[in-house]
């Protein structure tokens, strides 16, 4: 602001005290006084809602460009859902063709995939007996002695069931005595 220092203060203190008098000087001072704060006010309030307002602009900016890339990705989020629906669509048709035998023998392409689609009731009863006697030797591969002896489980138990088991006994004396 203004640069004042005190000796020119005190020459305007000497100036006005000549020119307005010692009676009048007091509630002039006063007056001049309430007008400056007055002025301080008014150019703070002044200032702060230039500040809002660059900062309003900022945010209204801001809330532009998150919309702007929410929409692209929503944009792209639909065009990988259309794309992966479209494969889905594809490959069950693909799928429901060589299951019902008539896969596509216009195209006179042969699926590696089509060969595995065609299980047959031996195949899929050769592999359960075989699941059947893997499950078998990784069950009964440790003797029940030596689970036993050694702390293995012999037979499942659900989570309440242990907590129950390993719950500490109280003494119903204790609580009273």
């Amino acid at each position: 602001m203004i640069d004042i220092g005190l000796s020119k203060i005190a020459i305007i203190g000497v100036v006005a005290l000549i020119v307005i008098g010692p009676e009048k000087l007091p509630k002039v001072a006063r007056m001049a006084g309430t007008l400056y704060g007055r002025a301080q006010r008014y150019l703070n309030q002044v200032k702060s809602e230039v500040s809002r307002e660059i900062e309003m602009e900022e945010l209204k900016n801001l809330q532009k460009e998150v919309q702007d890339a929410a929409h692209s990705v929503k944009q792209s989020v639909e065009k990988s859902i259309h794309g992966v629906e479209n494969s889905i669509s594809g490959n069950l048709a693909e799928v429901e063709n060589a299951w019902r035998g008539d896969a596509s023998a216009d195209d006179g392409q042969h699926d590696p995939h089509e060969a595995m689609l065609r299980a047959t009731n031996d195949d899929l009863a050769r592999k359960a007996r075989e699941f059947r006697r893997k499950k078998l030797v990784r069950n009964s591969a440790i003797p029940g002695w030596y689970k036993q002896r050694h702390g293995g489980k012999l037979h499942v138990q659900s989570a309440a069931a242990r907590v129950a088991r390993f719950r500490p006994r109280a003494n119903s004396s204790s609580f009273y005595s």
